[in-house]
């Protein structure tokens, strides 16, 4: 199971990406895989194929319309199950004993 974090924005289109952070959230919502949207960037969670698919996807979809794409990814694979994206979270949570905002 792959946790993949990614962050897509053109470049030289001013300084607000929200048009283009909502194109891309509309391709990663459909999409139907496990995700959590942080102010930074978006965390999928699924096999190689799928995430790697979303990630093609929302390229493509900034692609007919910007001359540059710039891309910041970081991905960890672990054999198993799914439902690290919110796991992770609670096992440090219960280490510490309390709720931690997320």
């Amino acid at each position: 199971m792959v946790l993949l974090e990614f962050a897509m924005a053109p470049a030289g289109q001013g300084d607000s990406y929200s048009a283009s952070v909502a194109r891309l959230l509309d391709v990663i919502d459909k999409s139907g895989l496990p995700y959590q949207l942080t102010p930074m960037g978006t965390i999928l969670e699924g096999e190689w194929e799928a995430v790697m698919a979303v990630v093609t996807a929302c390229f493509k979809t900034l692609q007919p319309d910007c001359n540059r794409i710039a891309m910041n990814l970081k991905m960890d694979y672990r054999a198993g199950p799914g439902g690290r994206i919110a796991s992770k979270t609670a096992r440090v949570e219960e280490r510490l004993g309390r709720k931690l905002r997320t």
